[in-house]
């Protein structure tokens, strides 16, 4: 079958893509302003993409058009396949159809964490020798690859609850129909779609709904949104994870010159293991991941024993290279608690130094202005801020930024860049922070350090 992928380029349809070719299907697809690593990994699998979304690419016709969220009413393509009344899906209601059928689903979901969360889960099922199936909203540094599709009963996927397609206003996560279930967090995000915080949860009770009675929700301990929505109606077991000592996963975490985490189950042995991932919020994520392969009957201390060999994906505090004793990391947080919880994770992995924090506020809820009152204080334990204004932002950020002389404001990558070349001296930390390409702005900084 030909599978012809509209907004092939994102990281979810780059994973559909390759879960398509290994189905034995063939793929092609279409996208704009492609970048990597999704660009790389697409040109690895030998498909050819197309750019831009002219009607012509559906000529030959295929056999199915799977298409993005991405794309609305009145894009050419489009309304070419309407028009056409040519076969089409979304990606979620693909995978739902053709891939996750008589699996064991293991499904992450959350507004923070989960592309992390989902590769923990499959490193420790993998460590188990179980062979799992996964699409991860980026590319693992263990597998090489953001998704497969694995010979065993269980398939991880990372739970988004952004919209379908636009024919389908459904968050993707009510298609996976997991039996396994874990959110992470619950905060207001994606403003383009949800009016508020009331609307997600909303998306999240219909995702519960779709639970078997023998499913199992692992949340954090205490969390009141997630606890709101559970409220609503819940069928199936639940069992926490926190600090606390009631909690049914209860973790202790300690950051020195190693990293250790011990993990206390209420009903079982507690198990003990080092981590290569710096900051608190890591250590939830991977007390999250050993209750979730416990679903699976992997023991505490097999998944801890998976950390030591673990490499997170791609843009998550990922060190892309050191000149000059200044190291350069990539982290694709874009939201003001993710934020935050990256910087404070840096601050404690006793490495010293200075901090300077390079921001792309480039997200569609950041754009809105949604979290001007927020994303200040979330940079107040950067030393050095400097930001990228977007074209579209709808907020005045100087205004809101105005008082700190810590943080600075520019209108392109260039002056940012001589800028932080200024400031920047051996020991630093930059930290670049944006759920986008940010202009290169990694590899330009690192080829600027070089040459001087």
């Amino acid at each position: 079958m030909h599978i012809h992928i509209l907004g092939i380029g994102g990281t979810f349809m780059a994973g559909v893509a390759r879960l398509a070719i290994a189905r034995g299907h063939t793929v092609t697809g279409a996208d704009q302003a492609l970048y990597p690593p999704m660009s790389t990994q697409l040109e690895s699998m030998g498909i050819e993409t197309i750019d831009g979304y002219d009607p012509a690419q559906l000529e030959p016709r295929p056999d199915l058009i799977i298409i993005g969220n991405a794309l609305t009413r009145g894009n050419p393509v489009i309304e070419q396949i309407l028009e056409h009344d040519l076969p089409y899906v979304s990606g979620p209601e693909w995978l739902e159809r053709d891939v996750l059928p008589g699996r064991h689903v293991i499904a992450v979901a959350g507004t923070h964490g989960k592309t992390s969360v989902t590769s923990l889960v499959s490193w420790m099922l993998e460590g188990a020798g179980l062979n799992p199936g996964f699409l991860i909203g980026g590319v693992s540094e263990n597998f090489g690859v953001s998704a497969r599709l694995g010979d065993s009963k269980y398939f991880v996927i990372e739970a988004d609850e952004y919209d379908t397609a636009f024919f389908d206003k459904r968050s993707k996560f009510v298609h996976y129909h997991p039996r396994t279930l874990i959110i992470n967090n619950l905060e207001f995000d994606h403003a383009d779609i949800f009016r508020d915080l009331e609307a997600i949860k909303t998306q999240f009770h219909h995702l519960v709904r779709t639970l078997p009675g023998s499913a199992r929700i692992i949340k954090p301990h205490g969390n009141a949104a997630i606890d709101e929505t559970l409220q609503r109606g819940c069928w199936s077991e639940i069992q926490t994870v926190g600090t606390e000592t009631d909690a049914d996963w209860q973790f202790i975490w300690q950051d020195g010159t190693e990293r250790t985490i011990e993990v206390r189950p209420a009903d079982g042995e507690s198990a003990s293991g080092t981590t290569p991932l710096m900051g608190l919020h890591n250590a939830w994520n991977v007390t999250t991941a050993v209750a979730a392969v416990s679903h699976a009957g992997v023991s505490p201390a097999r998944a801890l024993s998976a950390l030591s060999t673990f490499k997170n994906v791609r843009r998550r505090l990922e060190l892309r290279g050191e000149v000059a004793g200044i190291r350069v990391y990539d982290d694709f947080a874009h939201h003001p608690t993710a934020i935050a919880a990256t910087i404070d994770a840096l601050r404690g992995s006793r490495a010293g130094g200075r901090i300077i924090a390079l921001i792309e506020p480039r997200s569609n809820t950041m754009v809105m202005g949604v979290h001007q009152n927020t994303l200040g204080p979330s940079l107040g334990k950067a030393d050095q801020v400097a930001i990228l204004v977007p074209e579209q932002l709808r907020w005045d950020i100087r205004e809101a930024m105005a008082g700190n002389p810590d943080i600075r404001i520019f209108a392109d990558t260039e002056s940012l860049i001589k800028h932080t070349m200024t400031i920047a001296r051996e020991g630093d930390h930059i930290l670049v922070m944006s759920n986008g390409g940010f202009d290169s702005v990694h590899e330009r900084l690192l080829e600027a350090l070089r040459a001087r």
